[in-house]
């Protein structure tokens, strides 16, 4: 089966795709996750960011709510993953408006660039409840646009 990205055709091996945001601690990883278990089979993913932080303890959390354990991810730089000559067939950065002048740009070789906005879990206001609540829902948002990518790639939408 060849796999399609937005129109670009990368015949049957695996695709690599990096997803990149300011602190590679919530948006990206979560994304990375994801698009390893729901496209695993046809996708590699990675992330990083501009400067790498700390991974955050509520996406942790939510992520762990629908089974995937990411406790034991690295936060990654994208400078590193360039360095190293790491190439990928498309690189997604997933910052919000707000932060989009600071958003890293991967500056190695990718065949496709998209920019997905998402809140930063980091910045959301209220009460460790309430935070974990926006998480879940920004969580959800990314699950949905990894599956709208996923179907966009010729495939079927995941069950």
């Amino acid at each position: 089966m060849s796999v399609s990205i937005a129109g670009a055709d990368f015949g049957t091996t695996k695709q690599r795709v990096l997803f990149v945001c300011v602190h590679n601690s919530g948006r990206s990883q979560m994304a990375e996750a994801l698009l390893r278990r729901l496209g695993g089979d046809r996708f590699e993913a990675e992330s990083a960011g501009l400067e790498p932080g700390e991974l955050n303890l509520l996406v942790v959390a939510a992520m762990h709510e629908i089974g995937i354990d990411i406790s034991r991810a690295r936060t990654k730089s994208v400078s590193d993953l360039s360095k190293r000559g790491l190439e990928f067939d498309c690189v997604v950065t997933v910052c919000d408006e707000a932060s989009a002048e600071r958003c890293p740009a991967f500056p190695g070789t990718a065949r496709k660039r998209l920019h997905w906005s998402f809140a930063d879990p980091a910045q959301l206001p209220g009460t460790s409840k309430e935070r974990l609540a926006g998480t879940r829902a920004i969580r959800d948002q990314i699950k949905a646009k990894i599956e709208e990518f996923l179907s966009s790639a010729g495939g079927k939408k995941p069950g």
